[in-house]
C-alpha cells in the first residue's frame, strides 16, 4: 500500500510531472477538493488524515522521500478522499491525471506498484469510510439502504451512524429536524448537510461527474456500465479512442450485484461480481475513459449531417458522439403485484448484496426466481438469514440453473425449494415496511401466509432500451435491439446507408455508428464472458466505421458519391 520507490524510479517519473516545493503546514491535498494529481515526495514528510463532514480528524499514515499520495481518484482528477500537509519543508513531484496514465502505460513494472498501491489504498478507505459522506438514519431507513447501495455499488467510501446508537447522529437529527421523508441526513466531506437526496444530487456534491463531458466531441459515448460497456470502454481508450461511459446507477450492471460467479474462466474459486466489475472500471481509467454515474440518458438522435450523434440526458444536458455502443442491458422484471411500489426498498430488493444481508441476519427470507441470480443470491444469504424460501413458478430449475447452483442449493439445510409456487400478495405498513407474504402452489390453488419482512425477486429483466424510442434504432417485439444479421428483414433507412455505400456490420444496428452489444442486443448469449467478448469485438468495427465516415468525407471533398445495393448483415464478416 505504500511502497517506496528508488531514486532511479524517481528520475522515470520526472519527464511525466513538475517539480515543486511546498512549506511547513501547506495543504498538499484536502478531501472533498479537486487535487492536482499523483504526488511523489523528494524530500521532507507529509501527514496524511482522514476528516469527515462532522470535524473528526484522525491520523492515517505520515509519509516521507520515495513514497507518493495518491488513490485511484488521481486517475480521473476526482476530488481528494483525505488531507495531506507538509511536515517541514517539502519538495515533491506533481503529476497531473493525464500524466500519471502515460506513466502507468509507458512504465510497465513501475506503473504496476503504483497501481497496486493506488487501488489497495482506496480498498483501505472504503473499509473506514474516510473522506466519504456520512448517512444518519436507522439501518432499515429505505433512504440509507438507496445511498449506501449507491455509494457501495460505485466503490465510494461512507460511514453509515445510527442514531439510536450514536450521540452525535441523534444530535445532527434534532438540530436539523428533519420530516418524514428526509432521511437519512447527508453529511458532506465539507461539513453541508443534504436531507435524503437523490443519487444525482449526491453525485455532484461529491464531485464524481466530470461536468467538462459535456462540452467534448467523443469518438465513442457508451450507454451502460456492465461488463460488456466497461470491456467495450478498455479495448477502444487503449486504442486510443476518446471514450465516454454514461450509466443511470453503478458500474457493473446486474453481474455487479452478483453475489458470487464460479463459472467465469480464469477464477477457481470465484469471484464477487462486484469486484470483478471494480478491476475493470479501474482499468478502463487508467487507459482514460471519463465516467459519468449517475447519468441517464432520455434520448439518442442523428444530426442533419447525418455524421455525429447526440444523446440527451433526463437532466437536459447533451452529449455529443461521433459513435454510440449500447449496453444498457436490462432492467428488473417487476411482477404484476398491486401494492408492490409501496414496499420496494422497504423489504421488497431485486438484488442480494452485503447491505440487504446484514438487514436479514437472523430472520427469514423469501426469494423468488429460478435462473443463476437467483440461484447465487439463495446461497449468499443462506449464510446469514435463518432460512431461505425460494419460490419458482415452473416445475424443473435444470433448465434454467447452473447444476453447480442446483446441488449446493439442495446442500443447504438453511434453503428450502417451494416449486410450482408464486407470490400473490404483500402485506404491512408504510413505517414498518413490509410484514408478511402469501404465496400459492399452482398445482392445487392452496394459498399460505406468513410473517416474513424480506422478500428478494430474481425474476428476470426487460431491454433498457425506451430511450431509444423515435431514434431510428430496430428493436424486436420484446424490445431487444437487432444488430447486423438480426436486420435483415427490416427496411433500413436507405438514404443513410447509401451514402455510407454498405450494410450494417455484425454488432451495428439499423442506424449506422450505433452498435449494439451484451444482454440488450437481440440473439445474444446472456452470459457475463459473452458480454465482455462482445465488448472487445465491438472495437474493430468502430474502427471501420469511423475509418468509412473518414473516407467518405473525403470522397464528398471531390467528385466521386458511393452508389450501389445494401444487403442488411452482410457487414464486416472479419470483424
Amino acid at each position: 500500500m505504500f511502497p517506496v520507490l528508488d531514486a532511479r524510479d524517481r528520475e522515470h517519473m520526472r519527464r511525466f510531472g513538475e517539480v515543486r516545493r511546498f512549506h511547513d503546514g501547506e495543504c498538499l491535498v484536502a478531501a472533498g477538493q479537486p487535487t492536482p494529481g499523483m504526488i511523489v515526495l523528494f524530500e521532507g514528510r507529509v501527514l496524511l488524515t482522514r476528516r469527515d463532514g462532522l470535524g473528526h480528524s484522525i491520523p492515517i499514515v505520515e509519509e516521507g522521500p520515495g513514497q507518493f499520495l495518491g488513490e485511484v481518484a488521481q486517475l480521473s482528477g476526482r476530488p481528494g478522499l483525505v488531507d495531506a500537509h507538509a511536515v517541514g519543508e517539502v519538495e515533491a513531484l506533481v503529476i497531473p491525471p493525464h500524466r500519471l496514465r502515460a506513466l502507468l502505460v509507458a512504465e510497465a513494472g513501475l506503473g504496476e506498484r503504483v497501481m497496486r498501491a493506488l487501488i489497495l489504498r482506496r480498498v483501505g478507505l472504503i473499509e473506514t469510510g474516510a473522506g466519504g459522506p456520512v448517512l444518519v438514519g436507522p439501518p432499515e431507513c429505505p433512504g440509507r439502504v438507496r445511498l449506501e447501495g449507491f455509494l457501495s455499488r460505485n466503490g465510494h467510501p461512507y460511514l453509515a451512524l445510527d442514531p439510536e446508537q450514536e450521540g452525535e447522529a441523534a444530535a445532527l437529527l434534532e438540530r436539523y429536524s428533519p420530516r418524514a421523508g428526509e432521511l437519512p441526513l447527508v453529511v458532506c466531506p465539507d461539513g453541508s448537510v443534504l436531507k435524503n437526496p437523490s443519487e444525482s444530487i449526491l453525485a455532484r456534491a461529491l464531485g464524481l461527474l466530470p461536468e467538462g463531458a459535456f462540452e467534448t466531441l467523443y469518438d465513442l459515448v457508451v450507454v451502460g456500465a456492465g461488463p460488456a460497456g466497461l470491456a467495450t470502454s478498455v479495448y477502444a481508450a487503449s486504442e486510443g479512442l476518446r471514450v465516454l461511459v454514461l450509466d443511470q446507477r453503478a458500474f457493473g450492471g446486474q453481474a455487479g450485484a452478483s453475489s458470487r460467479i464460479e463459472n467465469y474462466l480464469g477464477f477457481p474459486t470465484g469471484i464477487t461480481g462486484q469486484a470483478l466489475t471494480a478491476r475493470a472500471f479501474v482499468q478502463a481509467q487508467k487507459f482514460g475513459v471519463e465516467m459519468a454515474i449517475p447519468a441517464e440518458v432520455a434520448s439518442l438522435r442523428r444530426d442533419a449531417t447525418a455524421v455525429l450523434l447526440t444523446l440527451e440526458l433526463t437532466d437536459g444536458r447533451k452529449v455529443r458522439a461521433r459513435t454510440v455502443v449500447v449496453a444498457s442491458g436490462a432492467r428488473y422484471r417487476r411482477p404484476a403485484l398491486a401494492n408492490l411500489d409501496r414496499f420496494e426498498g422497504r423489504g421488497v430488493f431485486y438484488w442480494a448484496s452485503p447491505i440487504e444481508a446484514r438487514m436479514c441476519d437472523g430472520e427469514e427470507v423469501v426469494l423468488v426466481g429460478g435462473g443463476n441470480s437467483a440461484g447465487q443470491a439463495a446461497v449468499f444469504l443462506a449464510d446469514h438469514a435463518s432460512r431461505v424460501r425460494v419460490l419458482v413458478r415452473g416445475r424443473a430449475l435444470a433448465a434454467s440453473m447452473s447444476s453447480y447452483l442446483i446441488e449446493r442449493m439442495a446442500a443447504s439445510p438453511r434453503i428450502e425449494l417451494m416449486m410450482e409456487t408464486e407470490v400473490v400478495g404483500l402485506e404491512g405498513q408504510d413505517e414498518g415496511g413490509l410484514q408478511r407474504v402469501r404465496w400459492r402452489h399452482r398445482t392445487d390453488g392452496h394459498e399460505e401466509e406468513h410473517d416474513v419482512r424480506h422478500l428478494f425477486l430474481f425474476i428476470g429483466a426487460d431491454p433498457a432500451t425506451e430511450w431509444l424510442e423515435g431514434s431510428g434504432v430496430v428493436l424486436d417485439a420484446n424490445g431487444f435491439v437487432r444488430t447486423g444479421a438480426e436486420l435483415r428483414e427490416e427496411p433500413l433507412q436507405a438514404e443513410l446507408w447509401e451514402v455510407t455505400g454498405r450494410a450494417p456490420y455484425l454488432l451495428e444496428t439499423s442506424l449506422p455508428g450505433v452498435f449494439a452489444i451484451g444482454d440488450v442486443r437481440a440473439g445474444s448469449v446472456k452470459r457475463v464472458g459473452a458480454a465482455i467478448g462482445e465488448g472487445s469485438a465491438v472495437v474493430a468495427q468502430v474502427h471501420a466505421y469511423l475509418a468509412s465516415v473518414a473516407a467518405l468525407e473525403s470522397r464528398r471533398a471531390g467528385t466521386h458519391r458511393p452508389t450501389g445495393p445494401v444487403r442488411p448483415g452482410e457487414g464486416l464478416q472479419q470483424a
